[in-house]
């Protein structure tokens, strides 16, 4: 057991990363490939087995769940954000610094890359069983298990608007349960209490397009079936849309990020501060109290002397 023991640590130095940042961003890595591994595999269930293993509701169960197990997983080093929008918000606050959105985005969506990875080759056999193995669109479409397209309803400017309200909603949530002003989560809980928002958003926003409302979760993936068999169609078909859940999340975050801060954050860290503010004064004024009290009782000893 010695010998094991001694090894183990060895490997562990060797393998230990000491720039901070960069063990974040692998963590950030990790964290996203178990939200999309997870989440995409349920819908993959769902597709492939022609709703006997699935369906809309276990999908939105399986994205709320997968959320919080990525957090849990990451949050103690890198925080758990597992989605661009999140970390944009957390810059915006000044309670993130800006150098880790550009390594946090990219390391988010090489882990919705891999876990795109994952799925497919654990499903192989059954995509290549199902009529219209590598359909893009269409009635026997399978690129929609790894990432979002909108449904035949969907205008480009509606799904727009519905990444943008999703987004905002989900940032608006996030920031409740992280705001120390607020009513604080009892710690350890947070990742499941965000995992009930995704849920929550899922159930009730998810009809248009499925929901995306992270930029990471939804490029990685595609760039997987752009060149995992899919091809090019990925990016074309209905023209324009992979550009919709890459940059209509981050207009949703300065929205969120907004409303929260205007209709309840200002106001609770006002409260705090003024709180303080008082807390200080009355603090001085106990002191000039104090030190008037003391010079008083050293003129009046020197007077009796």
């Amino acid at each position: 057991m010695g010998w094991q023991k001694h090894y183990l640590d060895k490997l562990s130095r060797f393998f230990q990363i000491r720039n901070l940042l960069l063990r974040q961003a692998l963590a950030e890595c990790l964290g996203t490939l178990i939200l999309v591994m997870f989440g995409c595999g349920s819908v993959a269930q769902l597709v492939l087995s022609g709703g006997s293993h699935g369906m809309f509701l276990t999908v939105n169960f399986a994205f709320g769940f997968a959320a919080t197990l990525g957090i849990l997983v990451c949050g103690q080093i890198s925080g758990g954000h597992l989605n661009p929008a999140v970390t944009f918000a957390l810059c915006l606050l000044g309670r993130e610094r800006w150098r880790k959105f550009p390594m946090y985005f990219l390391f988010q969506t090489i882990g919705a890359f891999f876990g795109a990875a994952i799925i497919f080759g654990m499903y192989y056999d059954a995509l290549w069983d199902h009529p219209g193995s590598f359909n893009v669109t269409g009635p026997d479409a399978t690129a929609g298990i790894f990432a979002t397209y909108p449904g035949t309803h969907l205008t480009l400017v509606n799904g727009f608007f519905d990444q943008i309200i999703g987004t905002a909603a989900l940032i608006v949530c996030i920031l409740a349960i992280v705001d120390p002003y607020n009513n604080p989560i009892p710690q350890g809980l947070e990742a499941f209490t965000v995992g009930f928002v995704v849920l929550v958003i899922g159930l009730s926003m998810g009809f248009n397009s499925g929901y995306a409302v992270n930029p990471a979760r939804d490029l990685g993936p595609r760039l997987f079936t752009a060149i995992a068999g899919w091809g090019s169609e990925v990016f074309t078909a209905s023209p324009g849309w992979f550009l919709v859940p890459v940059f209509a999340p981050f207009l949703g975050t300065l929205i969120g990020v907004m409303i929260y801060q205007l209709m309840v954050g200002f106001h609770m860290e006002g409260e705090v501060r003024d709180r303080k503010e008082s807390t200080e004064q009355e603090t001085v004024r106990l002191t000039n109290v104090t030190s008037k009290d003391n010079s008083r009782e050293a003129v009046k000893e020197r007077n009796e002397c």
